[in-house]
């Protein structure tokens, strides 16, 4: 069967964002050079003291207009310039002792040169997380919805 989205990624895990918004001199190369190195810092020292995982998505401009309800814009202003960094930790403490550490904090403050809205970020406790069904497990999911939803 399906199973978590994020593998190993606890029922009450912390999911952290971090929204970065490029200022105009900066490239989507430089943010992805600080991040990785960032990441990698992370990856290495904090596997083994509650970091699960992450990634890290670039705006791409597109705007749905079948999900959105605020009027029906064609392209997001801030394609190419806005990212969010997501993080998945086993607890809130484990990722605030993270940002304490000598290693991160000069590659933080990196990446904190290329922000034009500065930070924040936030911690969110994960509510439901999973992967999508085999063909074989939606085949199953479509029947029982036949046979028992009325």
């Amino acid at each position: 069967m399906a199973g978590n989205l994020i593998n190993n990624f606890s029922h009450n895990g912390v999911v952290t964002v971090n929204r970065v918004i490029l200022k105009p001199q900066y490239s989507v190369d430089d943010l992805q050079e600080r991040v990785a190195l960032l990441c990698e810092n992370v990856k290495t020292y904090h596997s083994t003291t509650g970091f699960v995982g992450g990634f890290v998505s670039l705006n791409s401009g597109a705007v749905s207009n079948e999900g959105s309800t605020v009027g029906q814009a064609v392209e997001s202003p801030l394609k190419g310039r806005e990212a969010l960094i997501i993080t998945f930790w086993n607890s809130f403490a484990e990722h605030e002792e993270s940002h304490k550490s000598a290693t991160f904090q000069p590659l933080f403050q990196q990446v904190l040169e290329l922000c034009e809205n500065g930070n924040e970020e936030i911690a969110y406790e994960m509510l439901w997380s999973g992967a999508a069904y085999t063909s074989a497990e939606a085949k199953l999911a479509r029947e029982a919805k036949a046979k028992y939803a009325a």
